[in-house]
């Protein structure tokens, strides 16, 4: 077994800054995808900003400490990887894409901790956090960036630490029930039917009087597929016709959900799956199952979908709701985040994400606004 070492960098923001396309980074595997996108070391170097000397002598580096070669030295030809290459490329991509929720927290949770090291003059400000479980949710992480920012002095009062556990979104709601966070996240289909699976796995979890809906977003949710979905995979009947490779994710998470209540419209079994019991833990995770040929399918937004490449075929629009306990509207970090999430700035952001569009953003409802199967 590899010997493998976390490292992180602090650096200044920089306007029109491309943000890192891996939450952690790693020089061997950036160069390697440097390699296979650009089909060449020098075009590797320039995508890298690197010397082709210094490219050159880092492969060489990297093929005698592993053993075994990484690419393929023709003269003349274009540079590839060997399958080894390719091996260690796939692997990584798909283990980030396992951890990415865990990644995610724990960046938001040092940026935190680094900005009272800088925000010496507002202790008070930098302190408020509000903890949220939720099932993971690519505008979560972005709303949580949001609202970490402080842009100048007037926006001081806006800056909030959502310090997010990413979990399925019954866990999330059972977290909320039993004190161990302020806010839920979860999604549902708004048009279900009141005896729907949907329906009678929430319905017990919340209480009119006692928890409040918030509105959050709508997002789209379909079949991740391969580039120009080779099998023609329209629907749920298609992934058990074809027998396509799916892969599944776990037990309480909204997805999971919905992949119950779309078989059971389609008069399937779990069984007629191939691949209901292999589970991936995040959208991302199916994503990259698919990207490498582990997998023709699997379930999941389009934005994680569009973000890997893939090809998507939508099903149904979903909508992504929080929900609080009703005592804690009135807490000063719960009216930050509603104020934001009413803002014009941060809808104008949210739109602009693929397969979402806001929905009821920030507004504080009952049970029956926005869950219409409620009974």
């Amino acid at each position: 077994m590899r010997k493998i070492e976390l490292s992180y960098s602090l650096t200044a923001p920089q306007d029109g800054q491309t943000p890192p396309s891996a939450l952690l980074r790693n020089p061997m595997m950036d160069v390697l995808h440097a390699v296979r996108s650009s089909g060449s070391i020098s075009g590797a170097a320039r995508e890298l900003d690197l010397s082709y000397r210094h490219v050159w002598g880092q492969l060489k580096e990297w093929e005698t400490g592993l053993g075994q070669p990484l690419i393929f030295w023709e003269r003349g030809q274009p540079a590839r990887l060997t399958p080894f290459g390719e091996r260690l490329l796939m692997a990584e991509r798909l283990a980030q894409a396992r951890l990415g929720p865990q990644i995610e927290s724990l960046r938001a949770e040092l940026a935190r901790a680094f900005s009272l090291a800088f925000d010496e003059k507002d202790q008070a400000h930098a302190h408020r956090v509000l903890t949220l479980y939720a099932s993971h949710d690519h505008a979560l992480t972005e709303l949580q960036t949001v609202m970490a920012q402080e842009t100048d002095a007037k926006s001081r009062d806006q800056r909030l630490h959502l310090d997010i556990r990413f979990c399925g979104s019954v866990d999330a709601i059972r977290a909320l029930n039993e004190g161990r966070c302020e806010l839920a996240g979860f999604h549902t289909q708004p048009f279900a039917a009141s005896g729907s699976q949907s329906a009678r796995t929430y319905r017990p979890l919340l209480k009119p009087g006692t928890h409040k809906i918030i509105g959050f977003a709508r997002r789209s949710q379909g079949l991740m597929v391969a580039p120009g979905n080779p099998l023609r995979l329209h629907d749920m009947t298609d992934v058990s016709r074809l027998h396509a490779r799916f892969v599944n994710r776990e037990l309480g998470t909204g997805t999971r959900l919905l992949l119950e209540e779309l078989l059971n419209q389609a008069g399937l079994l779990p069984q007629d799956i191939d691949g209901f019991s292999r589970v991936e833990s995040s959208h991302s995770a199916v994503a990259q199952a698919v990207v490498s040929g582990h997998a023709d399918v699997g379930l999941g937004t389009e934005y994680a979908a569009r973000s890997q490449g893939l090809g998507f075929v939508p099903l149904t629009e979903e909508r992504y709701l929080l929900v609080c306990l009703k005592s804690a509207l009135e807490q000063p970090a719960m009216q930050v985040l509603l104020q934001r999430l009413r803002s014009r700035a941060w809808q104008d952001r949210l739109n602009r994400l693929s397969g979402y569009a806001t929905d009821h953003c920030g507004e504080v409802a009952a049970m029956k606004r926005l869950l219409p199967w409620w009974d």
